[in-house]
């Protein structure tokens, strides 16, 4: 794709750009012209990143004013060879401005990548307690599931981020959701021996002390690999 003329400098105009999208360097792009930074959105590197993505993920809300303001939808919720929208990534690296400039261009809050997971989830298992809430009052689905069934507050539970769990349920989270191995967000915040998250008042506590109780077996993959897990249906000591 010609950006500017001649074609022999394409490549290495394509490649600067890349660079300075993720190096935050601005001056680049205000030194194109209106018309030529629009066709810029449309490169890709070869994730299939649009130069946005790049910066977003680079955390360099300066360079993403500058190419959102010449963005439609299209590439605000362009994804790459993962499915992973602009979107996700603020969510991820916990960036409140640049979430903020995404939204204000339409960016989709519910859009899914590959694994299934929107924006809400990636805020809830880092604990970025703004975001979330951002995310939420532009309608974040609190109950969207990912590819393996879990969903924002099993996400939260598992990784120990109480914050996020009691913002979740306050906003609606199911807190009897099961995820494809049949576990609830509290069975995930036992098996990782996450101790705020039990001390939170769930609406109907998923484990009661029972003598004898049988163990369950099950594969379970919350704490971000899978192992086989004997599950009692007990209240943890700790």
């Amino acid at each position: 794709m010609e950006i500017n003329p001649p074609t022999k400098s394409v490549e290495i105009k394509e490649k600067d750009l890349f660079k300075a999208a993720e190096k935050g360097d601005s001056s680049i792009f205000k030194s194109l012209s209106q018309d030529h930074l629009t066709k810029s959105l449309k490169l890709r590197n070869e994730d299939a990143r649009s130069l946005l993505h790049v910066a977003v993920s680079s955390a360099h809300p300066e360079v993403v004013k500058l190419l959102s303001a010449a963005a439609d939808e299209s590439v605000v919720n362009g994804i790459d060879e993962e499915g992973w929208a602009p979107i996700h990534s603020a969510a991820s690296i916990g960036n409140l401005e640049l979430m903020e400039i995404l939204l204000s261009k339409g960016a989709n809050v519910n859009v899914k990548n590959d694994g299934g997971r929107t924006a809400l989830h990636y805020a809830a298992s880092k604990g970025w307690l703004k975001i979330a809430e951002l995310l939420i009052s532009h309608g974040a689905k609190i109950n969207s599931k990912d590819k393996v069934g879990c969903t924002p507050l099993h996400r939260a539970a598992s990784t120990g981020k109480s914050a996020l769990c009691e913002l979740l349920i306050e906003e609606g989270a199911e807190v009897d959701a099961t995820d494809r191995a049949g576990q609830t967000p509290l069975m995930s915040a036992v098996i990782c021996q996450n101790k705020e998250v039990l001390s939170l008042s769930f609406e109907k506590p998923r484990f009661k002390a029972h003598a004898g109780s049988p163990p369950l077996n099950k594969t379970w993959s919350g704490c971000g690999h899978r192992r086989q897990r004997r599950i009692y249906c007990s209240w943890p000591s700790f």
